[in-house]
């Protein structure tokens, strides 16, 4: 299933590529929609893209598939009971101290990550892919507890990720982060509209 093949003479990829491909779409439709299914189809596309990435040394980006799996699980809790009144959990924005600690999160996971990666694989992108990697932990978490900015990691990650996937020819998985990027655009969008209805709701008496 990850035999390589040509798409229109042009794009070389592989079925379970284009597999990840669709099931990271609907994933990422799904949570623009606030659909706790996004869920499911988030856990599917990381165990599909764990092997993409692996054929490919991105080997930070593969171990990030399983931690997306386990963060998939609990958001989907969250989404479907969380929240004070356990009805899942409301949109919301990040706190200045929310900020403070994602920023170290992702500094202190780059570091670690970068270091492993260095020292015990044969990637030839240690410090993108850890860069990377670690951002990508912290908008997930974010997006697990429907925090608005988790839009605003995506849009910048997901930009740096088309340059890293064109270099390693996953042009498929290229083209899927441009479109990340024009849906994470919407989601940001829809998600400050939704907001804005839920503290009206909050307000009226």
């Amino acid at each position: 299933m990850n035999d390589p093949l040509t798409l229109f003479s042009l794009i070389h990829t592989s079925l379970l590529e284009i597999v990840s491909f669709a099931l990271a779409l609907v994933m990422v439709i799904l949570n623009i929609r606030q659909s706790p299914w996004a869920w499911l189809f988030s856990i599917t596309s990381a165990a599909l893209y764990a092997v993409v990435f692996y054929g490919s040394k991105l080997y930070g980006d593969m171990s990030l598939q399983f931690f997306f799996i386990a963060v998939s699980l609990w958001g989907w809790y969250q989404w479907l009971f969380g929240g004070v009144s356990h009805h899942g959990v409301q949109i919301s924005h990040l706190t200045p101290k929310g900020w403070l600690y994602s920023a170290l999160a992702w500094m202190i996971g780059f570091v670690a990550i970068a270091s492993f990666l260095r020292l015990f694989t044969d990637t030839d992108v240690p410090h993108i892919d850890a860069f990377l990697t670690s951002g990508s932990l912290v908008g997930q978490l974010l997006l697990s507890r429907k925090k608005l900015e988790n839009w605003y990691v995506w849009i910048g990650i997901d930009l740096i990720y088309i340059g890293l996937y064109l270099h390693k020819e996953l042009y498929l998985t290229a083209l899927l982060f441009a479109l990340f990027v024009v849906m994470a655009a919407i989601g940001l969008h829809t998600w400050k509209k939704s907001l804005a209805s839920q503290t009206v709701e909050t307000a009226t008496p």
